[in-house]
């Protein structure tokens, strides 16, 4: 592998994706521009680029198998190896989600996204991880998939969510059991919550900005080694689980 550490962040041509690539990339970092649609995704990389960033494309669409597959064999031709995996790709599915009412078409699609599309980039990416010295994995997820929070009594955790919601509950759990898995490892993984920001996944609602979303994932992205596995955190620190 080159001296140069590398990065994959899915979903990263727009948003808070977007914004952990330049902040990798001012590290010095080459970073891999995960996105769906390939045009998107080179507009955000020549942004990158105008930006001094050493950012280039990588087509993936974490619901199928043939572009995730396609995709790793794009990073190890060209950079031997991967350091960081940021699985950011999300959706929300659509509002309103109340569990009475909710198509569960509707929850298939968004776990289809959120959680096995997580699982199918991390098991091809591992690979690549398992060569670099400090090979890192971060979880995009979100407090409203904190069930300690969900539950505490007058707690604000947004709207009624049968699909979004849960599917950050599942992501978080698929994410402890990566580190049970990979206790013997030297890859870290962990999660972390960007904190509401205003993008187009929720109508630009949000009150934080996507450079703010992005700290935390590049906080757990460059964790020195030794450092936590299998935990959950945002900005202020370890989020209940």
């Amino acid at each position: 592998m080159s001296e140069t550490k590398t990065a994959l962040v899915t979903g990263a041509n727009k948003g808070i994706g977007y914004e952990i690539a330049a902040g990798l990339g001012a590290l010095g970092w080459s970073v891999g521009v995960g996105s769906r649609d390939a045009e998107r995704g080179e507009a955000a990389v020549a942004k990158l680029r105008a930006a001094g960033v050493d950012a280039f494309g990588v087509p993936i669409d974490v619901t199928d198998d043939a572009s995730v597959t396609a995709a790793a064999e794009l990073l190890g031709e060209r950079d031997g190896g991967l350091d960081v995996l940021v699985n950011n790709a999300a959706i929300t599915g659509g509002m309103p989600q109340e569990p009475t009412k909710v198509d569960p078409a509707t929850v298939r699609t968004v776990v289809e996204t959120n959680v096995l599309g997580v699982i199918r980039v991390t098991n091809a990416m591992l690979p690549l991880l398992r060569r670099s010295p400090s090979p890192r994995i971060v979880n995009m997820s979100s407090t409203v998939g904190s069930l300690a929070r969900q539950t505490a009594p007058g707690a604000q955790t947004g709207p009624i969510s049968a699909a979004y919601a849960t599917s950050k509950t599942f992501l978080n759990a698929v994410t402890i059991q990566y580190a049970k898995e990979l206790a013997d490892t030297n890859i870290l993984i962990n999660a972390g919550c960007p904190g509401f920001c205003a993008t187009d996944l929720n109508g630009f609602r949000g009150v934080r900005t996507p450079e703010q979303g992005a700290a935390i994932a590049i906080h757990l992205a460059t964790l020195p080694d030794g450092g936590p596995t299998g935990t959950f955190h945002d900005d202020d620190g370890p989020v209940p689980w």
